[in-house]
């Protein structure tokens, strides 16, 4: 006897799925666990298996299409069984559920038209234009743009360095440049650019996943009263830290790494921040768990560290390097994005030195983590070169008040500016 299969709900915000790729046509036999489907969430791309055993007769919603959740997503049955009555009862039922009443509108009047037909405007031809740009790690006296790390691990990737696109000061070559090398990243020092003289633009359709975060952050944007409490670290002692910790154990632990290990801590001594709003209550959780903010081609995704404040250094940075890969191959699963009692935003490593984030749901705050910085500071009444980390935290006005937010900044200032203490908590 045919059957549907319907479109599961695989997150607990989805309410469409598109389907990314179909594994099985229609006339091929399908067992019970067998891989359908790959289907495209708000969150990630996650493999559909059937629980159900048949021929596949019908396939409702085409590669690259959405359909709601519980709508149909395929008919299985017996070889040559007939499906039509199946279709014509879904769609009765929905239109009675819905209460749809249509009626066909009158055909709109043509305006009149004059007999001139009109005349489109022609493009103004323009020569193409040769422009000149230094983007590479080369100046314009010849000498190289590069810190010293940059150029030897570009020899060593047999990369020439001068035609690698730099993001640090000036256009200089750095180590992230290096690292994240894609043949992409070269450029030609010279090259053409034809004027465009006609508009044009392409229209590409919404993702699930940008659906979602435009509902979510909009609806924490203009629901929860955000305020915001910025404070400067200075990261000498962090830094030194973790050059110890790399160059003597051999791991290769990150500033981001010791932000979370330390904003987790702090989480500890000040609970009323590791909360939730809920209307008529508020959660102070007694757990933490910690969201990182990665970025995908789609927006933003959010996997949670669990029980950050019980796990080493090296645990954290081994999950947040699992997730940020998972999440780059469209591979986390709803599991590992549930359940954040706190969130963390860091753009340092695109040299952004401030910036404020939008609450993250249910979460009462969120933390954005800006660049190191190295510029001038005072110590000793004496003005000496200083690294700075500049910390954002927005704040749920309903939740955490102005002191209480700032009481939090400072024990996690005192942390990374002093992480003999947060080291001397847990094991590296």
């Amino acid at each position: 006897m045919a059957e549907i299969v319907r479109m599961p709900k695989m997150s607990d915000t989805m309410t469409e799925g598109v389907v990314a790729k179909w594994h099985k046509k229609v006339g091929d036999v399908i067992k019970s666990g067998d891989l359908v489907a790959e289907i495209e969430t708000d969150k990630a791309t996650m493999e559909f298996e059937s629980y159900q055993t048949g021929v596949l007769l019908y396939r409702g919603v085409e590669e690259g299409k959405a359909a709601s959740v519980n709508g149909i997503l395929a008919i299985l049955g017996n070889a040559g069984e007939s499906f039509d009555e199946l279709l014509a009862a879904e769609k009765t039922n929905a239109i009675s559920e819905t209460q749809i009443i249509t009626k066909e509108p009158e055909p709109a009047k043509a305006p009149p038209t004059s007999e001139a037909a009109p005349i489109a405007p022609k493009p103004i031809a323009t020569p193409a234009i040769k422009t000149t740009i230094n983007l590479t790690g080369s100046s314009d006296d010849g000498r190289i743009k590069a810190s010293p790390l940059a150029k030897k691990l570009a020899a060593d990737k047999g990369l020439d360095v001068r035609l690698l696109k730099g993001s640090g000061d000036n256009g200089r070559v750095i180590k992230r440049d290096i690292e994240w090398y894609k043949p992409g990243n070269m450029v030609e020092t010279n090259y053409y650019t034809q004027a465009v003289t006609s508009e044009s633009a392409e229209d590409v359709p919404v993702s699930q996943m940008r659906k979602t975060i435009a509902k979510r952050l909009s609806e924490s944007k203009f629901t929860a009263p955000h305020f915001y409490l910025t404070m400067d670290v200075d990261m000498e002692a962090a830094m030194q830290a973790r050059e110890s910790i790399n160059s003597i154990t051999g791991k290769k632990i990150s500033f981001n790494d010791l932000v979370i290990k330390a904003t987790a801590a702090s989480l500890r001594q000040h609970p009323k921040v590791n909360a939730s709003w809920y209307n008529d209550f508020i959660r102070y959780n007694n757990h933490i768990h910690i969201g990182v903010a990665v970025a995908v081609d789609e927006g933003l995704l959010v996997p949670v560290v669990r029980f950050a404040d019980s796990k080493k250094l090296s645990q954290i940075n081994s999950e947040v390097k699992d997730f940020a890969q998972r999440a780059k191959d469209k591979k986390l699963q709803p599991a590992d994005w549930e359940g954040n009692t706190f969130t963390i935003s860091n753009l340092g490593m695109f040299d952004i030195e401030e910036f404020t984030a939008i609450i993250n749901p249910p979460d009462a705050c969120i933390l954005a983590v800006g660049a190191i910085k190295n510029i001038p500071v005072v110590k000793n009444g004496s003005v000496v070169a200083g690294h700075v980390m500049r910390l954002t935290l927005s704040c749920d006005h309903r939740v955490v008040d102005g002191v209480v937010g700032s009481r939090f900044l400072q024990t996690l200032k005192g942390l990374l500016e002093n992480p003999v203490i947060l080291l001397g908590q847990s094991s590296i």
